[in-house]
């Protein structure tokens, strides 16, 4: 079972929910609230983090050590699609849970969507590279594009797809595939979105936050009209 708690206060004051939609809807009363999501039941409600939206933030807390290896979850979004987007990641290493997010002034969502993958497995360095890692996202783009091998395809043209046209965000796949090529254990699945998956829906949150955050958006410097 997972547990849902929604901050209203940095003393710890608000409410625990069994399930994400109470959650949600609970916090959508209470403006600035935080939405954290637990493994077992927190001992108390945590307080309201210092970090803003559109920031790069880095929550971290314990839950259950898992079996199932590194566990990821991620997310992008771009209001307006192309506009201000921001991406969420949340990371599990054994049993330490860490949330973090980052806005972009004008972007894709599907660039943000990548961003989150590569800022997720930028950070597993040393002996984890060698361990069973899962990537959640709801994005068949990213997962395509590595795992039906269009990114090695694209790279090996020239950054051209079959149709002799440029392929999107080259600077991006070609980071990633750098990045998956070291890692032997790594797979990908794919998760439906906004379909009640609570750290799916956790990821969307952050991501949603971060491209509505006013101060702390960095320029996404290699996106191209």
């Amino acid at each position: 079972m997972k547990y849902h708690t929604v901050s209203t206060s940095k003393s710890g004051h608000g409410a625990i929910f069994t399930n994400a939609k109470d959650a949600m809807e609970y916090q959508k009363k209470h403006p600035g609230s935080a939405y954290q999501v637990f493994d077992r039941m927190p001992g108390k409600i945590p307080p309201i983090g210092a970090a803003e939206a559109g920031k790069t933030t880095a929550v971290k807390r314990s839950v259950a050590a898992s079996s199932e290896g590194i566990r990821i979850y991620t997310d992008g979004s771009a209001l307006n699609n192309p506009g201000p987007g921001g991406y969420g990641v949340i990371l599990m290493i054994d049993g330490e849970y860490t949330e973090c997010a980052q806005g972009y002034r004008h972007t894709t969502n599907n660039r943000m969507e990548m961003m989150a993958v590569i800022t997720a497995l930028e950070e597993i360095r040393g002996a984890d590279r060698k361990r069973s890692i899962v990537v959640h996202s709801d994005s068949q783009y990213t997962i395509n594009g590595i795992t039906k091998g269009w990114a090695k395809s694209w790279r090996k043209k020239g950054w051209k797809k079959a149709d002799g046209k440029p392929a999107l965000n080259p600077d991006l796949w070609k980071r990633m595939l750098e990045i998956t090529e070291g890692l032997p254990k790594l797979t990908f699945k794919w998760v439906k979105g906004h379909a009640g998956d609570p750290l799916n829906e956790r990821a969307d949150e952050l991501a949603n936050g971060a491209a509505q955050g006013a101060d702390g958006m960095l320029v996404d410097e290699g996106y191209v009209n």
